[in-house]
């Protein structure tokens, strides 16, 4: 039985064995002292019986034979009888006999107080230290319950109550976790909606003042028309935004299943380039592959393409005027690496380890007008398909992000 692996129990058990064995020696002790000293007696009396005869000059030979005597007749009883002993006669009035009975009754007595006080004190003993960790347990499963998960229970020792404290101790520590990831959850939360608001409250600001204004100038179809296109601008800012939350909602509770397929990088490449061409050249940046774009990768194109194009939309965000950027490929047996390499004005880093967190807007940021989502949402679409992102930095000198693709179905599990 595992309760009998219980220190305690052990203990309890150990001091009641030991206090079995010293009874059992103490009562050995006492009755073989008892037998000698009732032998003593005895054989005391014998020689007082003897010495009184050989007063009254009996012979020897009539002492021995009545010494060794060993039946009783009827002569010898109704002799006894005469002088009062008999089966009913008072043991005090034996002396050598009475003696002997007391002094075996008092340390009978003795030994079985002695043993028995012993035992009572292990017994309390073990039921105070049982108390003493009932009440410990108590008081730290209360804790619990307030919320507080700092003390652990004990279970380094063996037995039912430690291995009970064990599993106690995994589910408070499960409700620990439960607790934190609750806490972030709802940290995270706040701060969305934080974020949120403060993205949506811009362009909301500026399509209030848009609209009062083409309100004040019913009559000036330039004014009308230059507000409107303002206006325009900044709904289509508040939609991208709204787009993007949705997508990365969607991504964070799986309810997304990527459709995936082997696509020739070359037509990823293209479609993710296409709707930026126009605003590279506008700001006279330039987009160019140091190699001719061969091969395929297993993903799904439409999110890939969405990917792709977000990092290389933020490689335009943080590139000056006359830069460059340039697309890299690398192969492996097992993926496909996709370098993206800017020579805007990198990121600092402090910045680096933050940059795929959502809404998150460093140093550099302030001179561009995005959200702080595209990054983040090409980082759930990239690993949701079994890939990964990277990216490396120097402040003034660009910034390299590298999107790995497996190769082929066989290489991964989503």
């Amino acid at each position: 039985m595992s309760i009998v692996r219980e220190t305690n129990t052990k203990k309890f058990i150990l001091s009641f064995f030991l206090i079995f064995l010293l009874a059992f020696f103490l009562t050995l002790a006492v009755t073989s002292y008892q037998n000698h000293a009732a032998w003593q007696l005895l054989l005391n009396h014998e020689r007082a019986i003897a010495t009184s005869l050989l007063e009254q000059e009996v012979p020897d030979e009539l002492i021995a034979k009545a010494l060794n005597a060993t039946k009783s007749g009827p002569e010898g009883i109704n002799l006894l009888n005469q002088l009062g002993i008999h089966e009913r006669t008072n043991l005090s009035l034996l002396s050598p006999l009475s003696a002997y009975g007391q002094n075996t009754f008092l340390f009978s007595l003795l030994t079985l107080l002695l043993s028995f006080f012993l035992l009572v004190l292990i017994i309390i003993r073990f039921l105070l230290n049982q108390e003493r960790l009932y009440q410990k347990a108590i008081e730290i499963v209360a804790a619990y319950t307030a919320g507080s998960f700092d003390t652990p229970l004990p279970e380094s020792r063996e037995g039912s109550i430690y291995r009970l404290f064990g599993e106690i101790n995994h589910m408070t520590g499960a409700l620990k976790a439960g607790q934190e990831a609750e806490h972030e959850a709802k940290e995270f939360l706040k701060n969305t909606i934080s974020d949120i608001s403060h993205q949506l409250k811009t362009p909301l600001a500026a399509l209030s003042m848009y609209n009062e204004i083409i309100l004040q100038e019913p009559d000036c179809p330039k004014i009308i028309q230059t507000f409107a296109r303002k206006s325009d601008a900044s709904i289509e800012r508040m939609k991208s935004l709204i787009l993007s939350l949705l997508k990365i909602a969607r991504l964070d509770i799986g309810s997304i299943t990527f459709q995936k397929t082997l696509c020739p990088v070359s037509e990823l490449l293209d479609a993710a380039l296409e709707p930026l061409t126009f605003r590279a050249n506008q700001e006279e940046k330039e987009i160019f592959f140091l190699e001719a774009w061969e091969g395929e990768i297993y993903c799904d194109p439409v999110w890939t393409i969405e990917a792709i194009g977000n990092i290389l939309k933020n490689a335009l965000d943080h590139t000056s005027s006359g830069g460059k950027i340039e697309i890299h490929k690398e192969q492996t047996p097992l993926e496909t690496r996709i370098q993206i390499a800017d020579n805007g004005f990198g990121i600092s880093p402090e910045d680096l380890h933050h940059i795929f967190k959502r809404f998150y807007r460093s140093k550099t940021s302030s001179q561009t007008s995005g959200a702080g989502l595209g990054l983040p949402l090409a980082k759930a679409i990239v690993e949701g398909q079994g890939g990964s992102i990277s990216v490396q930095s120097n402040p003034g000198t660009g910034t390299i992000f590298t999107v790995s693709f497996p190769r082929s179905s066989k290489y991964t599990s989503a």
